[in-house]
């Protein structure tokens, strides 16, 4: 494993743009797989997670090629892929690509790496075979093999709020005999709706029902990828505790269903603004400009944690380094990610000298003192990695982190990309 430190760093200054954004990546590919003609997709994330789902669908049969950074692919008849489809540590990968190929028809096998193994995939497969389809699995995990089914008209009522379960039962009702229906209780991120709309998907959202009707032409596209607002979370943070700092962001998209972290800091008083609004690939974007800003201590409900639950670690960084004690309630989702990502958030803060106390479904943090010096293991997990790394920037003393590769599943050059900021951050 590879490790990587960061030491109290002075204001950081700068422009930089981080990487695009991973849930519109892997969506674009895997729509243009089932469309007809070809989908062009530049400013793609080109990271491990994206480009563990490219692979997939190249053993599909599907042509997806690189040419001069845009992504080119050609939809075609699916084949029976001859080999075991590894996902790497791609969560959303996987579980949309299990939607879309039960859809498909498709005979397949999803495996991935240890994190992923351990990922509950139940909560795809239940409503999946209630559609019809036919699948084995090892106790609701990886490896899972699905088999040719045909799927019915089939209505949904979400049991948790799941972007990734809303989006696996959309896309496999693309190949159902009849319409299907998906209920939220609360609102989730949009881009597969979105972009079905695009591609030419019969798709209508009335309050919280999402229905699809299947039948109507998919048509490839001309798309490009804003930045990604998780992965601009971790400069913006870092800004924001580091006194005198001053960064922009450009073209990070400002979808209201990603945009929950920046509201909640915005309350803990940060100076964040938006500049030179516009559209890209079908999305609003801006250039951020965030400068350093004394925060204070909020209670984050619930109702607010699906619009930034990617970012919860990052938020807790923030909350070290507020006046007072922060509260975030409604994280039963967190302990489902790569890894118990509400666990590993508070070890991470503990490492840091941060007193915290966490519950079933809550963290509260206690801000000011953030001593530092403490070595914390991602467990595969590219989020905390990137927190600990932050906090290291605002502590007493260096952190360090062990299985930093894990960082480019999503943000390759995350220490590069920082240092050019001044950040002291390097490979240990």
């Amino acid at each position: 494993m590879t490790e990587a430190v960061a030491r109290p760093s002075e204001a950081l200054k700068g422009t930089a743009r981080v990487p695009s954004d991973k849930s519109m990546s892997h969506r674009a590919l895997m729509l243009g797989a089932i469309s007809a003609g070809v989908t062009r997709v530049s400013s793609i994330l080109e990271a491990g997670d994206v480009l563990s789902t490219a692979s997939a669908l190249r053993a599909f049969g599907v042509s997806v090629e690189r040419i001069d950074g845009t992504f080119i692919v050609r939809g075609d008849a699916w084949r029976t892929p001859a080999r075991m489809l590894d996902l790497g540590n791609a969560g959303t990968g996987v579980r949309l690509l299990m939607g879309l190929a039960a859809g498909q028809g498709a005979l397949c096998t999803f495996t991935g790496d240890p994190s992923l193994m351990r990922r509950p995939m139940g909560r795809v497969l239940d409503p999946l075979r209630a559609m019809g389809l036919q699948a084995d699995d090892r106790e609701g995990r990886l490896p899972v093999t699905l088999k040719p089914s045909q799927l019915r008209s089939f209505t949904y009522e979400l049991p948790m709020a799941s972007a990734q379960v809303k989006s696996a039962v959309l896309l496999a009702g693309l190949g159902a005999q009849g319409p299907v229906t998906v209920i939220e209780k609360t609102p989730t991120r949009d881009h597969t709706e979105r972009m079905l709309k695009a591609f030419g998907a019969d798709l209508e959202t009335d309050g919280h029902r999402i229905t699809l009707t299947p039948g109507a032409r998919l048509v490839g596209q001309t798309l490009a990828i804003p930045a990604d607002p998780s992965s601009a979370a971790f400069p913006i943070v870092a800004a924001l505790m580091r006194p005198g700092s001053e960064v922009v962001l450009p073209e990070v998209m400002l979808n209201p269903r990603r945009t929950g972290l920046f509201a909640t800091l915005r309350r803990m008083g940060a100076e964040i603004t938006e500049e030179h609004l516009r559209l890209v690939g079908g999305e609003e974007v801006a250039d951020l400009r965030v400068r350093a800003s004394p925060l204070k201590a909020v209670k984050v409900p619930a109702s607010d944690v699906p619009d930034m639950i990617d970012e919860i670690p990052i938020l807790a960084v923030a909350a070290a380094s507020a006046e007072g004690t922060t509260r975030i309630e409604g994280l039963e989702e967190l302990k489902v990610k790569e890894s118990d990502r509400l666990a590993a958030t508070a070890g991470l803060l503990t490492a840091a000298g941060v007193t915290c106390r966490t519950g079933d479904h809550w963290l509260e943090i206690d801000g000011g003192d953030i001593r530092g010096g403490g070595t914390v293991d991602t467990d595969h997990d590219h989020r905390i990695g990137m927190a600990t790394l932050v906090l290291g920037l605002s502590a007493q003393e260096p952190m360090r982190i062990t299985g930093a590769e894990a960082i480019a599943t999503s943000f390759p050059g995350f220490a590069t990309l920082m240092a050019s900021l001044g950040a002291a951050i390097e490979s240990a």
